[in-house]
């Protein structure tokens, strides 16, 4: 049996991912995630016992809505740009990009194309906004959530125009 020398050993050379920067951003959303718990431990705050369901409900949107504005959005294009490359119009107002370049910066890239992989960073952001600033964080959920309930009824409107 080979010992795996490298990060990239399993994988065939056309399909190497780069798993240094992923353990990269893996340890840093680790870090930030007791980072967060261990500041609200020393100021005294506590986790709630438990998060209301129309709170889960609420950012559960709005996460979803936060996560493909950050990877498909046009106008947010403008943040990929040093890790992506555009490959085409996406869906309505959406572009499909791809990750370009090596490591690290390959890694950022995939992330911030990946709507499901930025739902977990986006998810854990709400989470605790709702332990530290649960006003501003339903607020914020709140307006996501309007948006993304008005994209449906956009792309509605436009399947309507269609059919008649």
């Amino acid at each position: 049996m080979a010992i795996q020398t490298s990060l990239r050993a399993p994988h065939r050379e056309q399909e190497q991912r780069p798993l240094g920067g992923y353990a990269g951003l893996t340890g840093l959303f680790a870090a930030l995630s007791i980072g967060f718990t261990a500041w609200l431990r020393r100021s005294g705050r506590r986790l709630p016992d438990r998060i209301a369901a129309e709170d889960l409900a609420l950012i559960t949107v709005a996460t979803h809505k936060l996560a493909r504005l950050i990877a498909k959005d046009r106008v947010t294009s403008v943040v990929r740009a040093p890790f992506t490359e555009l490959q085409g119009d996406g869906g309505p107002g959406e572009v499909d990009e791809a990750a370009r370049g090596r490591g690290l910066g390959r890694a950022i890239g995939e992330l911030l194309v990946c709507p499901y992989c930025l739902d977990m960073w986006a998810a854990a952001g709400f989470s605790a906004g709702l332990a530290v600033a649960p006003r501003g964080t339903r607020w914020a959920a709140s307006t996501l959530t309007v948006l993304s309930g008005a994209d449906v009824l956009q792309i509605a409107y436009k399947k309507l125009e269609q059919i008649v």
